[in-house]
């Protein structure tokens, strides 16, 4: 059977003064630095997979690795270059939009 969650006065409160609490806005300086270093860690991320691929080809030429974990590595890494590529021609198409604009 499954238990009820329950909760003790002070915690309920909490959650309702916490909920309440007015969202402090970003500046739009800041919301530029977090998403810029949300791109950096993406492709940052891809980089770490490209390398990974590159570490188990070079084991697997030795024989310490199955090819299974080669493909899957190497199929991954290709998903995120091409998620990456897509994402840049996205937003190329959006900076040429924006420019088409009259003002």
């Amino acid at each position: 059977m499954i238990q009820p969650l329950q909760l003790n006065p002070a915690q309920a409160v909490n959650k309702v003064l916490e909920a309440a609490k007015p969202q402090q806005q970003a500046t739009p300086a800041e919301m530029m630095n977090s998403f810029g270093q949300y791109l950096e860690n993406a492709l940052n991320s891809v980089d770490t997979q490209e390398k990974e691929v590159h570490k188990l080809n070079d084991k697997y030429l030795i024989g310490e690795v199955d090819v299974s974990q080669v493909l899957i590595a190497s199929q991954k890494a290709e998903l995120s270059l091409q998620l990456t590529t897509q994402i840049r021609n996205k937003v190329i198409d959006a900076y040429q939009e924006i420019m088409r604009m009259s003002v």
